[in-house]
């Protein structure tokens, strides 16, 4: 398809795509014709947030998830956590938050980071429902919307709103069956509603004022998959294709309202199927850019999950992904700690990063090809500095060096790179 928005391309400060144009090394004029397909979405780049493009073309980005949760409640340790994540490389933050004061906890990573920061306005219709209404069926339509509307009003840069979740889509999974039915968060909110109520999604009904909201506010729309898998064996059932189909169809609406846009994907996934889910949700989705938590290739690695998630992001990514959502190794256990939290954005990159030597990123080979030079002159600050994590190098060097020896203390004395040989040198003319 072949078609354009101009303006999507109208909504983009001057100012930040050209910075992306000049931090991806991408032409300027190829930026804009891909803004305007709705290939290239750019995140933050209007005030506070620096703008991070992610896309066609682009290196593979990773966004962080954050938050408090009803049983753990500390601004203090998210904050810390967000510093963790910034310190790790994370190229954007999402709130998750669903314990406190969520306004408090939102505005406070906000003010915290120069990244662009997404959220979830259904936790907010959640936590509402109780505080509020009493309960989830008691909650007003209007207050999904009015939800969405906070977050915009609290300088958030894009939202992830679960507009696939439809009685029709709750149908096609009733009657495929699944292992795990619905495991996203707000997913699940929205399920609920319709089963108590008997109404539709009021972000579906309403989805043109939705998008009037966002417009208004300069916010990147996030199509969630409500019903993403959750388990490997409900990988590509009828239920996620049904709503991948409905989020396509919505993807084109909000390029006509001038609001870009991208989509969410599983999940829990087997490796033989992660490839095909991509070219899928592209053809679908007309090439939006593709956001995806792993996915994660097993469900028998629990406390090894940013492993699992890497795995499939790896694979993702090559096969077209554009965004990666760090699975930590928390994932299905507890409240993720700063540990926790680096390990999964270090994971995650690795995985990007893999990703982007296979599509032939500007940079990404030659990143690899100094750090080779390196190792192979035992040039171990040079290795440090070169490393997506320098302070854990540096550290490992210490513990594990010899004071006075070039070669680490695996190899010692007997480290390949020490041996005289003429293999690999380039041979001599003339």
């Amino acid at each position: 398809m072949n078609r354009t928005w101009p303006q999507l391309l109208a909504c983009v400060e001057e100012s930040a795509a050209a910075r992306v144009a000049e931090e991806e090394g991408l032409d300027r004029r190829l930026l804009d014709e891909r803004i305007a397909d709705g290939t290239i979405v750019i995140l933050g780049g209007h005030g506070r947030a620096r703008p991070v493009g992610i896309g066609r073309g682009l290196r593979t980005k990773v966004n962080c998830n954050l938050g408090t949760s009803p049983d753990v409640c500390c601004l203090e340790t998210e904050l810390a956590k967000l510093r963790a994540a910034e310190s790790a490389g994370t190229d954007t933050v999402m709130d998750l938050s669903l314990g406190g004061d969520l306004h408090e906890v939102r505005c406070a990573i906000r003010d915290a980071t120069e990244l662009p920061l997404g959220s979830v306005p259904l936790y907010e219709v959640g936590v509402g429902a109780t505080d509020r209404f009493g309960s989830l069926e008691s909650v007003p339509p209007g207050f999904f919307l009015e939800a969405v509307e906070t977050h915009c009003r609290d300088g958030v840069d894009f939202v992830t709103v679960h507009c696939g979740v439809t009685k029709l889509s709750l149908e096609r999974l009733r009657l495929e069956g699944r292992t795990t039915g619905v495991v996203s968060r707000g997913g699940s909110l929205v399920a609920h509603y319709i089963e108590a109520t008997g109404r539709e999604n009021p972000l579906y009904e309403g989805y043109d004022e939705l998008l009037a909201i966002l417009k208004q506010h300069a916010v990147a729309i996030s199509i969630g998959d409500g019903l993403r898998p959750g388990a490997g064996a409900d990988a590509t059932d009828r239920a996620q294709v049904a709503e991948t189909i409905l989020i396509g169809e919505l993807v084109d609406r909000a390029r006509e309202a001038g609001v870009p846009a991208f989509v969410e994907g599983p999940g829990h996934m087997p490796l033989d199927q992660i490839a095909a889910n991509v070219v899928l949700q592209k053809r679908l989705c007309h090439g939006a850019p593709f956001y995806v938590l792993g996915p994660l290739v097993t469900d028998v690695a629990p406390g090894y999950d940013h492993i699992t998630g890497a795995i499939g992001g790896a694979i993702c990514a090559a096969a077209g992904a554009d965004f990666l959502c760090d699975v930590t190794p928390a994932e299905h256990l507890s409240l993720p700690t700063e540990r926790d939290i680096i390990d999964g954005v270090m994971a995650s990159r690795i995985a990007g990063h893999a990703a982007d030597l296979v599509k032939g990123l500007p940079g990404a080979a030659e990143w690899d090809a100094q750090m080779s030079h390196a190792r192979k002159a035992l040039d171990w600050r040079g290795m440090a500095a070169l490393a997506m994590d320098r302070e854990k190098v540096e550290t490992a060097r210490e513990q594990g060096a010899l004071a006075g020896h070039e070669a680490c203390t695996m190899c010692g004395r007997y480290c390949s790179m020490k041996v005289p040989l003429s293999a690999g040198r380039p041979s001599e003319c003339g």
